[in-house]
């Protein structure tokens, strides 16, 4: 069980309690899940307790508001992304789903006003989709790079896959571990999924 900490002081602490109530401890109100919502958007950084045990239950919550704005049609993780997510579960690679995923959003955080500036200006009315194009391209080589730097594992995957290529070459074929070539999968996946969202656009 996670209980509060002594940096509590340079975040919002919100106690939930037994009725499901939120209470903004900086405030003295009650919130509503809106209202957290709100707070992230406003980065304003927060913690929730269970007003009775003292647990740290901030992972839940921020997922109930995903859900909660998926629920409003606020729909922004497609369903075969949710489905690859939950088939990551109890999967040997699932440790690494977390890292590469924070990597990942702070990479899309670090570009968003420079593609939200690609998105809304006017070039005569064409958007400019080779310059978004070639961003994404730049993302997924750094998340490929992220990778690699969270998992020594992975590095050795490369290897093992380089030494196979080496190997086809002089005529003695190794067998390949799947587990890379799952990822380059996933990445491919995202890379389409990106495009699609660009070709959508295009056509609109």
């Amino acid at each position: 069980m996670t209980t509060k900490k002594s940096d509590d002081q340079d975040r919002v602490v919100i106690k939930k309690y037994a009725n499901r109530r939120l209470y903004n401890t900086a405030t003295s109100s009650y919130v509503t899940l809106d209202h957290l919502s709100q707070m992230v958007k406003d980065n304003t950084d927060f913690v929730v307790y269970d007003a009775k045990t003292g647990e740290d239950i901030t992972r839940p919550v921020l997922t109930q508001i995903i859900v909660e704005e998926e629920n409003k049609g606020q729909n922004l993780l497609p369903i075969s992304f949710l489905r690859q997510l939950i088939g990551f579960y109890g999967d040997s690679l699932q440790g690494l789903v977390p890292s590469y995923l924070e990597q990942a959003m702070r990479s899309f955080a670090h570009n968003q006003e420079q593609m939200r500036e690609y998105m809304q200006g006017t070039m005569q009315g064409i958007f400019p989709f080779g310059q978004f194009e070639e961003m994404n391209k730049q993302n997924m080589a750094l998340f490929e790079q992220t990778m690699k730097m969270f998992s020594p594992f992975l590095q050795e995957e490369a290897d093992k896959a380089n030494a196979s290529a080496e190997a086809a070459k002089n005529g003695k074929p190794e067998k390949n571990d799947a587990s890379l070539d799952d990822l380059k999968s996933q990445l491919e996946a995202m890379q389409a999924q990106l495009n699609s969202l660009v070709n959508n656009k295009a056509s609109k």
